[in-house]
């Protein structure tokens, strides 16, 4: 069925004027910074916008997208998946993108895509996510298989992407009845305690030079922290049973982004894992390409652990969009989003299309 589907958008990608390609993608989360690198990578944009206002673009002309469709729905996009591809369009997946579509319905837009949609399934289940990382030979943090046998703070997590949204801590089981919500999927795993950082990296199945894996490279592009909605304040204000007492209730929505410098002596981890997780995508599901972030804890022993992958770009992104300390050791002002159009550039001139879109 995949590799069907994948035939079919090659045969659509085989009849675009390759001349004429813009990029699109939804009006939301990293979208500033995804039309900003197309138009410095020479490239006409379009915003795609179901519910998303879109006033905002024009305080920030040099992101503002060349032209805004506009739909009823999600649905509503597959309906007109011809009326892009009319357009020579290639879709940018971002997080949000994802979430309000829905994997199955996002699996069946026939529209080329930046990516291998393959991913989409390992990522969205948390099962099959930890199967991948933990078979990379990636920390993670311990898994809780029954609730009724939680003895030490855990984390319940929803699948899915959904930028924090419903996360919570519990001590013990009476706190995990009180905050589940059993009508969702979700994962228990142990609360690791130390220095979250989201490190974001772009792989690129057809660039050899650099940090070389297999035929492709890996680059490391920029790294951050979160602010997480009350919950970053609440733990300084006093211990969490005091203040579910009072009716405030921690949570992990993200609000924002800060960005992170690491010492040194961790990127050689950083890169090792990195390089594990792509090679063992390969194995499994063909290989992710472009950006994606291995989201982790740094305990003060400075070992990783890895709580969770995002095979996209992902919002803690957006402070570099003139670059970062790391990024501008490759070249200067390099975003993600703007990485993200090299790409597709370089495999445009070089008739590699194929290897990066589905």
């Amino acid at each position: 069925m995949i590799m069907a589907q994948r035939n079919g958008i090659l045969g659509i990608l085989d009849g675009y004027d390759k001349s004429e390609i813009i990029i699109a993608t939804l009006c939301s989360h990293s979208s500033l910074q995804i039309f900003h690198g197309a138009r410095r990578e020479g490239f006409r944009t379009l915003g795609l916008a179901v519910d998303q206002k879109t006033k905002f673009y024009d305080a920030f002309p040099l992101a503002k997208p060349d032209e805004i469709l506009r739909f009823e729905s999600y649905d509503e996009i597959l309906d007109r998946a011809d009326e892009l591809t009319q357009r020579n369009v290639i879709i940018i997946p971002h997080g949000s993108f994802v979430e309000y579509m829905g994997t199955e319905r996002f699996e069946r837009l026939r529209v080329p895509t930046f990516g291998n949609r393959a991913v989409l399934n390992w990522e969205s289940d948390r099962e099959k996510q930890r199967e991948w990382l933990v078979s990379a030979g990636v920390e993670m943090p311990a898994k809780v298989s029954d609730a009724k046998k939680i003895d030490r703070p855990v984390l319940i997590k929803y699948h899915g992407a959904k930028g924090g949204r419903g996360f919570f801590v519990a001590k013990d089981y009476p706190d995990f009845k009180l905050g589940i919500d059993d009508t969702q999927p979700y994962t228990i795993q142990e609360y690791i305690l130390g220095t979250r950082y989201y490190l974001h990296y772009f792989y690129s199945p057809i660039i050899k030079e650099g940090y070389s894996i297999g035929e492709g490279s890996l680059e490391l592009l920029s790294m951050d922290r979160r602010d997480e909605s009350n919950i970053d304040e609440m733990y300084k204000l006093g211990a969490q049973e005091e203040l579910n007492k009072l009716g405030l209730f921690p949570t992990f929505v993200v609000t924002g982004n800060i960005p992170v410098v690491v010492r040194e002596s961790l990127l050689p981890k950083i890169f090792e894992m990195g390089e594990r997780v792509i090679a063992r995508s390969i194995e499994l599901f063909g290989g992710m390409v472009g950006p994606f972030c291995l989201e982790s804890i740094v305990t003060d022993k400075l070992e990783f652990k890895v709580f969770e992958v995002s095979s996209r770009i992902v919002a803690g992104t957006n402070p570099f969009v003139t670059g970062s300390p790391y990024s501008d050791l490759i070249e200067p002002e390099l975003s993600t989003g703007r990485r993200i159009a090299r790409e597709i550039r370089i495999a445009k001139e070089k008739d590699l299309l194929d290897k990066i879109v589905s």
